[in-house]
């Protein structure tokens, strides 16, 4: 029996391949449309539901998971491995990310999938819809983050707490996207199936390759 660690990365590939090839082809599903307007005033389905705080707050959320945001993450967390010593896995960790942007523009360019039309977006969008960039991206991110910090830590609590809390952030950042108006929720699951691949893949393959090549007192700087 395959272990959860390996099942859950390979089954979400799975998922968006086929969220991918079903989306090209150009159908669609009917809870995307249910999903977009449960978010709206049923009396002006260009309103988001809640009052006016909770929309900007919304847009904040957002904004964490734009190429700004995520830029800063990956930033400060390639950094701080880099001066604890953990120089290949910052890098490990800065090529996982860029190369998810990389992938991320071009799947959206191949597949081509109209933003929701059906109310009026509550935040600026200039790429295709599918797959959820924020979504992706933050998934990529947070997760790669979290797994690159426990290898670093080599302690499990650490690297529990690290996954929780970028859960947290990840999940989120994708329902604001659905709030908001500018994702059909398939979008957000895609970007979601592929962020975990993705993340797991780097940190099972890459980022342990790299903290094998870090030298074995690296982060004790940080304590002296």
């Amino acid at each position: 029996m395959l272990h959860p660690r390996i099942l859950v990365p390979v089954a979400a590939a799975f998922a968006f391949l086929g969220l991918a090839l079903f989306i090209a082809s150009g159908r669609s599903f009917a809870f995307d449309q249910s999903l977009v307007l449960l978010f709206r005033e049923s009396d002006d389905l260009a309103t988001p539901i809640g009052p006016a705080w909770f929309r900007e707050a919304m847009r904040d959320v957002t904004a964490l998971g734009s190429f700004v945001g995520l830029g800063m993450m990956t930033i400060t967390a390639s950094l701080t491995l880099w001066l604890c010593r953990y120089r290949h896995l910052a890098v490990g960790l800065a090529v996982t990310v860029v190369s998810a942007t990389i992938v991320s523009t071009g799947l959206k360019i191949a597949i081509g999938r109209e933003r929701p039309d059906i109310v009026e977006h509550a935040a600026l969008t200039f790429t295709a819809s599918f797959p959820s960039g924020h979504a992706f991206l933050s998934a990529v991110t947070m997760l790669s983050i979290a797994g690159f910090v426990g290898l670093a830590s080599r302690r499990d609590d650490i690297a529990r707490l690290c996954i929780v809390l970028a859960w947290l952030m990840i999940v989120l950042i994708g329902v604001s996207r659905i709030y908001l108006g500018v994702h059909w929720p398939t979008d957000v699951i895609g970007g979601w199936c592929l962020g975990i691949a993705w993340s797991s893949l780097a940190t099972a393959v890459l980022g342990r390759r790299m903290a094998e090549a870090d030298p074995p007192d690296a982060g004790s700087v940080a304590a002296r």
